[in-house]
């Protein structure tokens, strides 16, 4: 559990880096939008490479016919935070928009968890973990003074 954990962490310090570059991106290419879409296409384009070198197949009409149409809108969610990020990390900050955007994952994880929607096993929102999430929410109003 410890090496996911921290793969997790990992990742997590990934995310205020992406939004700071994603930020001068916009300020060189002049839009929110465009800037969006040009991290999608390098990201596209990374992703697309790594499947070559690895071999990896891609199934799509099978996968289609055995998916739901909200299993394809992870990329519409993505870009979303993109797009925001983008707009708010110059305006935030880096510790007070990563606050925030933890303080939003942390309320969305606990209601998924606690009814078992978007495929995560359910997993009661106890006592301790509403507390830690209050907890995360409260780390925002510290950050922000």
């Amino acid at each position: 559990m410890l090496p996911l954990l921290l793969l997790a962490l990992v990742v997590g310090l990934l995310l205020p880096l992406q939004a700071g570059v994603n930020a001068q991106l916009r300020t060189a290419v002049g839009d929110p939008l465009a800037a969006a879409l040009v991290s999608f296409l390098v990201g596209t384009a990374g992703l697309a490479t790594l499947m070559v070198l690895l071999r990896v197949p891609l199934p799509l009409a099978s996968a289609w016919q055995r998916s739901e149409w909200t299993h394809w809108t992870g990329g519409l969610l993505g870009a979303t935070y993109v797009a925001l990020a983008v707009v708010l990390a110059p305006r935030l900050g880096a510790t007070s928009l990563t606050a925030a955007v933890v303080a939003g994952q942390m309320i969305a994880s606990v209601v998924l968890d606690h009814y078992g929607l978007a495929g995560f096993p359910q997993q009661s929102a106890s006592a301790a973990r509403l507390a830690g999430a209050a907890l995360v929410v409260a780390g925002v109003v510290l950050v922000q003074r």
